[in-house]
């Protein structure tokens, strides 16, 4: 029997390379938008790095530099960040906005080919695969917090490659956690990660047969959909299936005693990587070092007004709402510890149920709700969240559920928001205004629901309904 796998290795080297060029037409007319505006206007976020590397070759303070009016813009990354921005630095403006604005579409590239892995690996025919793959990237370009990635120059889909790439490749030539790692190094955000690793590789699992319906860990409950798509395998297949089972259950009872090896492994890697690129900047650039971490880090509002509408963290739907500051603090920290406790224990029950798109998606909302700022760009973690929901493309439901996803963050709904508060009606526009204006926020809330409640039940119930014709048969 030929799995979709080994079809997916057959497929033409031609076939993938018309993918690549129709999924560069597709981002076209979205580069030469963002890329011919006025240039005072044009990637203010990577004229910030380039500004960050270009201090550190004059001798400039970095954190006391900011780019040119009318932006007037601070570097606001770990100084390790400044140092991998001096490449930039020392091409010309006109040349480092190619350079960044290709390699972004390249990055989604890679990262679509790798979220929707299981979508793309499941489809049959040699053309199938790079078709699908060519209108998904095209679909994922114009979400809206991809598309300020290339309207503003934005780092965030680097950073979510390298976390993404860490957890799902499934043949790393690199140690494990060293790419999150650096991600946590050059912008803390992505420091969810370790917390993700961390849980899922010490803390006890409230993981087994009889919890919220779903199968227990191992070799068959790891690749769900796959197991789904060869359901006629496995009941021929049946005694077999069972053995691999009881292994799979032998396995997974071993990670809820003793926790899980490898996420250590990654774990240790990953807190030596950051570790050692944090401390590196005091050896090499100390006052600038020394800087940010007693200084710039503590003044948030060097990122620009917290409380703007693109401002779609915990935080900045509750400084919306221009209570006390002292009560905003106090619902802000309940709220995290609500959001982070609920989050992070569903991403480690998705990890022992062996679904790792899940985990991830699940942890890169924690990145963004959790964040004191998230501004919209940060939410490009929506890739993932699709891609996990979408699965292998075998259920219907799932498909039509993340085509809604997808389409609730390619509309530019927040901004519906900020228009009906300007309309000034009473009632309708301080309330569904308001509302309206956090939609993105909101929907992360939402989406930390969907995957976390409704797609492991989803899940069972599809695997339940496949079982009951194996079983009479």
């Amino acid at each position: 029997m030929t799995t979709g796998r080994i079809a997916g290795a057959r497929r033409p080297a031609w076939a993938w390379a018309l993918a690549l060029v129709a999924v560069a037409a597709a981002a076209s007319p979205l580069i030469a938008y963002w890329l011919t505006n006025p240039d005072d206007q044009r990637l203010v976020d990577l004229d910030v790095y380039r500004t960050g590397g270009w201090a550190l070759l004059r001798g400039l303070p970095v954190y006391d530099v900011i780019t040119p009016a009318p932006q007037l813009l601070p570097f606001t990354y770990p100084p390790v960040a400044a140092m991998l921005a001096v490449p930039l630095a020392a091409m010309s403006w006109p040349v480092a906005q190619w350079v960044w604005t290709i390699a972004v579409v390249a990055v989604l590239a890679v990262t679509v080919r790798h979220a929707f892995r299981a979508f793309l690996d499941g489809v049959r025919g040699a053309l199938a695969a790079p078709a699908l793959f060519a209108v998904l990237c095209a679909a994922c370009m114009y979400l809206m917090p991809i598309r300020d990635q290339v309207r503003f120059g934005q780092v965030d889909l680097f950073l979510l490659a390298l976390c993404l790439l860490d957890c799902v490749a499934r043949r790393p030539w690199w140690p494990r956690g060293v790419l999150i790692g650096l991600a946590t190094a050059v912008k803390l955000t992505p420091g969810v990660f370790l917390v993700y690793l961390a849980v899922t590789a010490f803390a006890p699992s409230d993981a087994g047969p009889g919890r919220s319906g779903t199968a227990p860990s191992g070799p068959r409950q790891r690749h769900g959909d796959t197991a789904q798509h060869h359901g006629d395998t496995a009941q021929r297949h049946g005694s077999t299936g069972q053995r691999h089972g009881s292994t799979g259950q032998r396995r997974g009872d071993a990670v809820q005693r003793h926790g899980d090896a490898a996420q250590r492994r990654a774990l240790f890697m990953a807190v030596f990587t950051a570790a050692v690129l944090t401390l590196l900047p005091f050896l090499v650039i100390t006052d600038d070092a020394r800087d940010f971490w007693f200084r710039a880090l503590l003044d948030s509002e060097r990122l620009g007004a917290n409380a703007a509408t693109t401002n779609q963290s915990l935080r900045g739907m509750l400084l919306r709402l221009y209570l006390p500051d002292a009560l905003t603090s106090a619902v802000w920290l309940a709220a995290v510890t609500a959001v982070g406790w609920y989050g992070f224990r569903q991403a480690r029950r998705a990890h022992l149920d062996g679904d790792t798109m899940t985990a991830v998606a699940l942890t890169g909302l924690m990145a963004v709700l959790l964040s004191p700022v998230a501004w919209i760009h940060h939410i490009a973690w929506i890739v993932v969240v699709v891609a996990a929901v979408a699965g292998s493309g075998r259920d219907p439901v799932r498909l039509l559920v993340a085509a809604a996803v997808w389409l609730y963050y390619v509309l530019p709904i927040p901004w519906w928001g900020v228009s009906i508060k300007a309309l000034e009606i009473p009632i309708l526009s301080p309330v569904a205004g308001k509302i309206v204006q956090n939609a993105f926020g909101l929907g992360a809330i939402g989406l930390i629901w969907l995957l976390g409640s409704w797609l492991p039940r989803r899940r069972a119930a599809v695997t339940t309904a496949a079982a009951v014709p194996a079983a009479k048969a």
